[in-house]
Order: C-alpha cells, then structure tokens, then sequence
C-alpha cells in the first residue's frame, strides 16, 4: 500500500515521504494512529507543495543568513545552564539549542545544519562555534556558565 507519512517513522521514513509498505501495517497501525495517509493523488500534490513551500523557505533563511554573518562574527553569546561542581553539564547541548540560543540573544536565525559542532557541548567554559553557509564561515563564542 502506497502511503505519505504525515510524521517521522522510525525505520519506515521522514514526515512527507510517500513510501510503499505492508498493507496490514498502513491498516492497522500507521493510518489510525495518524502517522500516515493513503497516497492520493490529491495528497501526493499537497506534500509537494508544502515539500517546495519548506525548500524555498530554507533558501531565504539561508540567504538571510549568508547576509548576517558578519553581525554575528566574534560575537560572545553567553548561556546559563545547570552544571556539577566538576563543571560538567547535566545535559549536553546540541545544535538545535545553540541555534535557538543565538536567536534569542542576537536575533539572528541559524539554521541547526550550518553549525558544525562535532559533538554536543557537555561542559562550563568558552567554546567557540563555526556556521558555515554557501562556502562562507563566521564563529562565535558560546560561554556557558553554571547557575
């Protein structure tokens, strides 16, 4: 049965795929639980429009981006988050965070795939962190300090 996921799936798909599966599966389990629908023509051009709404979309911020990078180039960004007496962070933080951070404090809008972060930051300190945008880069400094 042919189908289009209307939330992530694990290891059957993303949100708008349109993806073959087993007809008890779609029956019995995705469709009633609201994860998937039946894959009419009429809801395969709704995923496409709205696929080309969420593509041109990411092209503006990334644009936008491209234009803001010098703004936020050596810019200290300072965080405040729960931490041990040994300076280690209960939580790491990901990209996902950092880019919401920025937003919050210098209203410049990341988007989460143009920090390269290798691993999340688990601990108090100054880290500095890379955005890199159609071949252009800017850092920042991220300090994170314990409350």
């Amino acid at each position: 049965m042919k189908v289009v996921l209307l939330k992530d799936v694990k290891n059957v798909g993303k949100k708008n795929d349109t993806k073959i599966i087993a007809d008890g599966f779609a029956i019995n389990s995705l469709i009633p639980q609201g994860l998937a629908e039946l894959a009419t023509p009429k809801a395969i051009a709704r995923i496409e429009l709205v696929k080309k709404q969420e593509e041109d979309e990411k092209k503006i911020k990334e644009n936008l981006l491209v234009k803001n990078l010098k703004s936020i180039h050596d810019v200290e960004v300072e965080f405040i988050t729960e931490a041990n007496e040994k300076g280690h962070l209960f939580a790491g933080i990901h990209k996902d965070e950092i880019a919401k951070i920025v937003k919050e404090k210098t209203e410049v809008d990341i988007l989460p795939e143009f920090i390269i972060l290798e691993k999340p930051i688990k601990e108090i300190g100054t880290h500095v962190i890379d955005i890199k945008v159609q071949g252009k880069q800017a850092a920042f400094k991220l300090v994170i300090k314990a409350q």
